[in-house]
């Protein structure tokens, strides 16, 4: 049984498509588009998409899915579930869970799982250190030949240079691409928000631009010198988007930057009592941050937008942001908050949106995903962006709840979710 999406606005950056068209999936893959197409079989189901964007589907490059080990915040299932309700058809799982994803048989793990659970696709991303306590290396090898897309040790730098630039030299010789966190955690100290005046008003503890800034520029200048793929993960200041300009206008190719929908729409300001919900890191910094992050994604400096998705339970986001943890959820949020605020006002065309959301991720991680051409495999969302909604946290197919975002009016719901040829989510229907 095939299925036959009817006339819905296609939109795909790979080829610069916008138009109004069918697309036929067979046996997984996307076998034809056309202006109207008919139905190959008598029991090819069919998808009225009349009004609604035809989508490629999204690939997170920045979601924790806090399994193993912390599966009360979030697990395989329940995230890759939130991920399809969200239109997300690939996600990359970050290594800093317990324990620490720093060996093949971990990642193997994960990869396993997922392949009995998970309705859309989990790439098991490795740590660059050994139990991510920045001394001795993981190994990078064994893992990438077990299938990781890429090293990182999000949550934390690797503060030793040497052993950072030893990581960059076999990630750079097993094709695979570093993913920053770029945090001096001695600059941080007990920081919980933005160190400005609104800190001083909520008598908090602040983290300065600096903190991420300095690390930023280290490991630029390290990719530079290695030649690897480096990608700086959930950027949020104003210099790092400047460091980025300067990437492009030098047309430096192994150098990408993702910034996540928090950073390029709340600021401090946003912030009006001790609130843990508003607590991640990077932190909400100003506005001159936010405008500095909008611009790089206008103009190309910015290439992903990824969500940096982190569940937490209630009580590890309770009380003051003092002690809190870190972290907002987004897979279920991301699509409908890009389109809200920058295509409705302005900030990008629906096709800059598929770029960074799906494009973009899928060129760094060297996927044959992230378009809708004939011949891919189909990953394929439906989206109305007629409709607004309001976002509603009870309603989260996450296990996480730690959102700022709720009671936010949007547009830009899923209808449905394809991934390989099967729908794994319909509106109205959670399959």
């Amino acid at each position: 049984m095939g299925i036959l999406i009817r006339q819905g606005r296609i939109i795909d950056a790979a080829t610069k498509t916008d138009k109004v068209g069918d697309i036929y999936i067979e046996d997984g893959i996307i076998k034809e588009i056309g202006d109207k197409l008919e139905k190959k079989e008598k029991n090819d189901r069919i998808i009225d998409a009349k009004g609604c964007l035809v989508m490629p589907g999204l690939i997170d490059l920045h979601v924790h899915l806090r399994d193993p080990g912390q599966t009360e915040k979030e697990d395989i299932e329940s995230g890759t579930k939130a991920a399809a309700r969200g239109g997300v058809t690939t996600v990359v799982a970050m290594p800093n869970t317990t324990p620490v994803i720093d060996n093949p048989d971990r990642v193997e793990y994960v990869h396993n799982k997922a392949a009995q659970l998970a309705p859309i696709h989990v790439l098991q991303s490795g740590a660059i250190t050994k139990g991510q306590k920045g001394e001795e290396l993981s190994d990078i090898i064994g893992m990438a030949k077990a299938g990781i897309p890429a090293i990182t040790e999000d949550g934390k730098s690797v503060m030793n240079s040497q052993i950072y630039k030893d990581a960059m030299v076999l990630a750079e010789k097993c094709n695979i691409p570093v993913f920053a966190h770029c945090e001096d955690i001695d600059l941080r100290g007990m920081g919980c928000m933005n160190e400005d005046e609104n800190a001083k008003r909520l008598r908090l503890p602040g983290i300065t631009n600096a903190t991420e800034d300095a690390i930023a520029a280290r490991d630029i200048f390290l990719a530079l010198d290695t030649g690897v793929h480096l990608h700086l993960c959930h950027c949020s200041t104003e210099g790092v988007a400047n460091m980025m300009e300067v990437i492009r206008e030098k047309n430096i190719p192994n150098v990408t930057a993702e910034v996540c929908p928090h950073h390029f729409i709340l600021t401090s300001d946003d912030i009006d009592r001790d609130n843990p919900n508003y607590k991640m890191n990077p932190p909400l910094r100003a506005k001159k941050d936010v405008e500095a992050l909008r611009k790089g994604l206008q103009d190309g400096s910015i290439q992903v937008i990824s969500t940096d998705h982190a569940p937490h339970s209630v009580r590890d986001k309770s009380g003051s942001m003092r002690s809190a943890a870190f972290g907002i959820v987004g897979l279920e949020t991301s699509l409908a908050l890009t389109y809200t605020e920058l295509v409705e006002k302005g900030v990008l065309t629906e096709l800059q949106m598929v770029e960074k959301m799906s494009w973009n991720p899928a060129q760094i991680l060297g996927l044959d995903r992230g378009t809708i051409q004939e011949g891919h495999p189909a990953d394929v969302i439906v989206v109305d962006v007629k409709h607004s909604y309001k976002i509603d946290k009870t309603k989260f197919l996450s296990k996480g709840r730690n959102t700022p975002f709720d009671g936010w009016e949007v547009k830009g719901k899923v209808l449905y979710t394809i991934c390989d040829g099967k729908v794994v989510f319909q509106e109205n229907e959670n399959l």
